[in-house]
């Protein structure tokens, strides 16, 4: 069985035992090259990360940041998220983004492509991971995963349960057979569609979600019931449905607004519950 074809969690264990696995620390550029870019919406940090462009919200300074209780000296909260492209995180999450950081906790993400959750992608998240640790932040960050980017983050918590403090997410996808579709997701993933599809037990996240579960994995999840392009019924209504089968469904708040698609509507950006998950979560994840 090729690398590509394995099961996520076999691939990323291949990957470590082969000395692949992410290297510690930002990668410098050469003498004379030109820094990585990424408009950001908020006061942060833009840095390489191998091939790829990171970056990070600090948390703002002074004493209006409170002081989770618990915190051990090194362990800072933070939050993964994703999908960090060019346009993500917009202005839109602006107002969600800035709670997190006046909170003290940090938000960071790496840009590892179209990626839809596939072991490429897992490993670039691994790298940050990497990377924030050795600044002094927890092993257990929450993932928070908008649109596609819940593919990104499902799959890196379905590989690293035990570094995951919890998982959120707005309108997420995590079957990429509803988006962005088989055809769409395959050469993310090194195979033809017919094998992406005929190995989706394995690297579908969705189909492997069961393993959060069993995990005890909070979630927490906006999802509206009209949305069209990532189906409520096939992605976090599913996610829920397997904590349900598993006897976990208590650990997942769905918040489904009536009417609402996958759009820019304010509600899915100024959420209250999942915006305390998620700061709950990341501290709870640097206190453990």
């Amino acid at each position: 069985m090729s690398p590509s074809r394995a099961p996520l969690t076999l691939v990323l264990a291949r990957l470590v035992a082969l000395g692949l696995s992410p290297l510690l620390g930002s990668l410098a550029l050469p003498a004379g090259a030109a820094g990585p870019e990424k408009n950001l919406v908020m006061p942060g940090e833009v840095f390489q990360l191998g091939e790829r462009t990171a970056f990070i919200f600090t948390p703002a300074p002074g004493p209006t940041v409170p002081v989770a209780s618990g915190l051990k000296p090194g362990s800072k909260p933070w939050v993964l998220y994703s999908p960090t492209i060019p346009s993500c995180p917009d202005e839109a999450e602006k107002w969600m983004h800035e709670q997190f950081t006046q909170a003290g906790i940090a938000v960071a993400g790496v840009d590892s492509g179209e990626s839809y959750g596939s072991p490429a992608g897992v490993q670039a998240a691994e790298a940050l991971h990497a990377e924030m640790v050795r600044r002094g932040y927890s092993k257990k960050p929450v993932l928070l995963g908008r649109s596609r980017g819940g593919l990104w983050a499902s799959a890196w918590a379905i590989a690293h349960p035990e570094f995951t403090a919890g998982l959120a997410g707005i309108y997420p996808v995590y079957d990429w057979r509803t988006y962005p579709g088989v055809d769409g997701a395959a050469a993310a993933y090194g195979l033809t569609p017919a094998e992406l599809a005929a190995q989706a037990a394995e690297l579908c996240p969705i189909e492997q979600i069961g393993r959060l579960a069993e995990a005890n994995v909070p979630v927490c999840i906006i999802h509206g019931d009209v949305d069209t392009v990532v189906p409520l019924d096939r992605n976090s209504g599913e996610l829920r449905k397997r904590y349900i089968a598993a006897g976990k469904g208590e650990l997942v708040n769905l918040i489904v607004p009536a009417g609402q698609g996958h759009s820019f509507w304010e509600g899915f950006f100024h959420c209250q519950p999942l915006v305390d998950f998620v700061i709950a979560r990341a501290r709870a994840g640097a206190a453990d």
